[in-house]
């Protein structure tokens, strides 16, 4: 908004004209992002502790979580605030992907929030069934889809990183493989959510990552350049990209250990969503897998857990996701969690390697 009203002004006053560059609007939609974040969370967390938004002890986690009992959830509230308002402030509100994402964002946070709110209402702490939130994440995984899909000069062209001749026409069928990257990355950002600041640290860093991509993709020299796909207007997302960097980081001051605000499935569905979304439009699907690695080993974790206990009978780790079973080993949470943010920000030089290595 503040983009339209100011942006115009250099028509007169040639210092306006910083606020074309999506690089001076992204600075501004961190530090905006910020500004909220540290704003509102003290008080979100003063208010949730009066109204008893509050996580109660689960049977899925080892015994030490119950000290965490008490603590806020819920706080993916205020990452989708402080994600939402720098966007609308700084960016081009008539670009179709902005609206594409934030919808993704919303949608899958309402699917979150609605979990949230029955796990506290609920005698035995559960929330909505699996079914039920599997077949929302399916339909709006697939409107979110079809949007991009239907957005004039979408390419549907499958990027393969480190092979730049290598790049499969789907077609329509691109739409069923936008569908399972949404609703797979939304739920595996779910399941690493397990420890204090865990999930939303690979969150930011594949935040900054996609930030860069956004901006390269978007920008027809540097695409042409380094031989990827041009997006146009794909470049937008840059500045929601560094929105949710900043919002990230925000919540990452109060949710480092010993948190005192839990993102909550508000939080976590609704930034897997709109990462694996953002990954469609710019192109970068498969590179979601690598720099989302950690999102990827939780969840693969849970699967091996899971088949081998109905196949075999035993279990091949203490505890899964992952990140239990080396609570359960006896690695402190600080440590298995810097550890993650480690292996996340070595993905992500992984993933920046690809922009050379085609």
């Amino acid at each position: 908004m503040l983009y339209h009203l100011l942006y115009p002004l250099y028509v007169k006053f040639s210092l306006f004209n910083v606020f074309r560059y999506i690089t001076f609007r992204t600075v501004l939609a961190i530090l905006t992002a910020l500004i909220i974040s540290f704003i509102l969370t003290p008080y979100i967390i003063k208010k949730f502790h009066e109204w008893k938004i509050k996580s109660d002890k689960r049977e899925d986690v080892p015994e030490r979580h119950t000290m965490k009992q008490g603590t806020p959830t819920m706080g993916g509230f205020v990452i989708l605030v402080a994600t939402i308002i720098p966007t609308f402030l700084w960016s081009d509100l008539r670009n179709n992907y902005i609206w594409i994402v934030i919808f993704g964002l919303l949608s899958f946070g309402a699917i979150g929030f609605a979990d949230d709110i029955k796990k506290l209402s609920s005698k035995n702490g559960k929330g909505i069934t699996g079914k039920t939130k599997m077949t929302f994440q399916m339909i709006f995984a697939s409107i979110i889809s079809v949007l991009i899909y239907l957005n004039p000069g979408f390419i549907t062209q499958l990027t393969v990183p480190f092979f730049k001749n290598i790049a499969p026409d789907l077609g329509i069928f691109y739409i069923i493989l936008a569908v399972f990257i949404i609703v797979g990355t939304s739920n595996a950002v779910n399941l690493t959510d397990g420890l204090d600041g865990l999930a939303i640290g690979p969150v930011i860093t594949v935040c900054a990552t996609f930030m860069l991509f956004s901006y390269l993709v978007g920008n027809i020299k540097f695409a042409q350049y380094l031989q990827i796909f041009y997006v146009k207007g794909a470049g937008e997302l840059t500045i929601l990209c560094g929105a949710m960097l900043g919002a990230g980081i925000g919540f990452l001051w109060y949710n480092a250990h010993p948190a005192e605000l839990f993102m909550g499935d508000t939080g976590s569905l609704s930034l897997g969503a709109t990462l694996a979304t953002i990954a469609v439009i710019i192109k970068q699907e498969i590179l979601l897998v690598i720099v989302g690695g950690i999102f990827v080993l939780e969840t693969i974790s849970v699967i091996i857990q899971v088949l081998s206990f109905k196949w075999r009978g035993k279990r091949v780790f203490k505890m899964a996701p992952i990140h239990h079973h080396y609570e359960l080993k006896g690695w402190n949470e600080e440590k298995i969690v810097v550890r993650f943010w480690i292996v996340s920000i070595i993905l992500a030089l992984l993933a920046l390697s690809t922009l050379k290595l085609r």
